[in-house]
């Protein structure tokens, strides 16, 4: 995590030091230009103009001092609370941690309690549903890896929930209990969808993708980025499956330093694996076999073998065009409330 972390005393500083040494990671430290010592960054006047490229660059920004401060210091750069980064603030004593802003999505009730329970300080939180013991699904979601889909459905669940419980579906197994404010159904006027598949069963749906599909990919030498993405675009509407919820694009090690493809993954933000003609040839399982591939490749298929290298089914066999294959496989998973 990449933090930021402000101070405006002598006191400040010393604060922001065991911050620091708590949290670890990426961390820049900054306090005015006469209280610099070493480790610490010089803040250039005014305030508001110095915090903008560090609130863009930095996952969380922590303020040792008063409210007040912090809040002038983000106020021009606050742009939406799924994209802000976590801004906490710790009191020059200690006594306190204050989730500010970003505290579900962002994080920021999370890093308050981690801080105030090493610090041995007091967290303050107030979002509505952690002050009423009810399920936070926006920032259970962003714990687990989860993709919000439908971000607006995600403010009508958190009023829902507020007042009644809330129905839940989902295509994976529940491990342990359900938490408060959530129940199992399958209708309703607002409810949670947790699935790979685009689906909305409720009247407002909020839709959460796991990061459990693998797109096997295979290309003849040279092809563009318009070609893979063409057929990858049609299994997936075919297959029903969102594009959030793809966790990684796998191939064979050949393609490793192929343009078109690492463009297409790097354009998606999508990681890509590749395996050698050995790997791909241990996947057990029945696969659309090839001749020709056999032949320049080492293995007989290579986009399902691809594709089903760490997960457990395959959802959509080899589809091929102009010179590319394609096909889908989802890996097991389960939904966990508790930790």
């Amino acid at each position: 995590m990449r933090t930021a972390i402000f101070a405006f005393s002598r006191r400040g500083c010393t604060a922001a030091g065991r911050i620091r040494d708590v949290l670890g990671g990426e961390c820049r430290c900054y306090t005015m230009e006469k209280y610099c010592t070493k480790g610490f960054a010089p803040i250039a006047p005014p305030l508001t103009d110095f915090t903008g490229p560090v609130f863009a660059w930095a996952d969380a920004l922590v303020f040792v001092g008063a409210c007040g401060i912090a809040v002038r210091a983000v106020a021009p750069h606050l742009r939406d609370k799924r994209t802000d980064p976590a801004v906490v603030v710790v009191d020059e004593l200690e006594k306190f941690v204050i989730s500010l802003l970003s505290g579900h999505i962002g994080g920021a009730n999370n890093l308050a309690e981690r801080l105030a329970a090493a610090l041995g300080s007091v967290p303050v939180v107030t979002t509505a549903t952690d002050v009423s013991g009810r399920f936070a699904v926006d920032a259970w979601a962003v714990k687990r890896g989860l993709h919000i889909v439908s971000k607006e459905a995600a403010k009508a669940v958190s009023a829902a929930v507020l007042e009644d419980s809330v129905p839940l579906c989902t295509d994976f197994p529940i491990a342990g209990d359900l938490p408060a404010g959530v129940e199992m159904g399958g209708m309703g006027d607002v409810g949670i969808c947790i699935s790979w598949k685009n689906q909305s069963p409720f009247r407002k749906t909020l839709l959460l993708a796991p990061p459990v599909l693998h797109l096997g990919i295979g290309c003849r030498r040279g092809t563009n980025v318009e070609a893979i993405a063409s057929l990858v675009e049609r299994v997936l509407e075919e297959a029903g499956a969102l594009p959030e919820a793809v966790k990684v694009v796998a191939s064979i090690d050949l393609k490793q330093d192929e343009p078109g493809l690492l463009e297409f993954c790097r354009q998606r933000k999508w990681p890509v694996s590749f395996y050698s003609a050995k790997e791909l040839s241990d996947v057990e399982g029945e696969f659309t076999p090839s001749r020709f591939v056999q032949k320049t490749t080492g293995v007989d298929n290579v986009c399902e073998r691809a594709a089903l290298l760490g997960a457990e089914r395959l959802l959509v066999k080899k589809i091929a065009k102009d010179g590319v294959t394609v096909a889908l496989a989802v890996e097991s998973w389960e939904v966990c409330f508790d930790g």
